[in-house]
């Protein structure tokens, strides 16, 4: 058996081998260092922008004149005892607003009473927001979507409520702070609590009624 020897390589064919493997070289298409999912995660950071936080220019120029805009600068003071994770007293938040945008609000007895609400009782409320939620979880929801349903059930708890008004004052407020199309979201989770919560209450209203009839007869009597 021959042993194979190898054959010295003469400069001409080095120097010609080199330029073969510099011109394929540059054929390779340059690689894309793009994820693939980078439309997905352009789209979450676009969607988590819009969820979690809005321009609060408007604020210089909002004024606690009607009840939408009183229910507009609500949402701005819970929202922000949200993002400060209810560390910050009710004034705090409003002293805030005084500083920050000149916006007087601690004569409201509407703003106070709706925003002290909402924060006192954030935790209940979404303990009764969860139930509705078929196949969501109260997490997934854009922090805006959450803070409006609060809004919208502590409103409709409260003596005298009026469902329709409640209803479409929480719907505005989605379409401005909240994301695309989370109007309709809202809308239809605070109809199916006032649907719930009216057939649940009516033996009790005609119970009441009754009782109120008997007492009467008793009266004459």
């Amino acid at each position: 058996m021959t042993n194979s020897m190898a054959i010295p390589m003469t400069d001409d064919k080095e120097h010609k081998l080199e330029l073969e493997i510099d011109t394929a070289v540059e054929a390779i298409p340059e690689i894309n260092s793009t994820p693939i999912d980078a439309e997905f995660n352009l789209a979450a950071q676009e969607l988590a922008e819009v969820s979690d936080g809005f321009a609060e220019d408007f604020l210089y120029h909002i004024k606690p004149n009607s009840r939408r805009n009183e229910r507009i600068i609500s949402f701005c003071l819970v929202y922000a005892a949200d993002r400060f994770e209810y560390s910050v007293t009710l004034e705090g938040l409003m002293q805030n607003l005084r500083d920050g945008y000149s916006l007087e609000v601690a004569h409201s007895d509407f703003i106070t009473t709706l925003v002290g609400g909402v924060i006192n009782e954030h935790e209940q409320l979404d303990e009764r927001i969860k139930p509705y939620l078929k196949n969501w979880k109260l997490e997934r929801l854009g922090c805006c979507t959450r803070l409006i349903l609060r809004m919208g059930l502590w409103e409709l708890s409260q003596p005298g409520a009026i469902p329709s008004v409640v209803l479409n004052e929480a719907i505005e407020l989605a379409k401005l702070f909240a994301e695309k199309d989370a109007y309709k979201f809202v809308n239809g989770i605070l109809d199916e609590i006032v649907k719930k919560t009216t057939v649940s209450a009516a033996p009790q209203a005609e119970a009441t009624l009754a009782q109120a009839v008997v007492e009467e007869e008793e009266e004459e009597n």
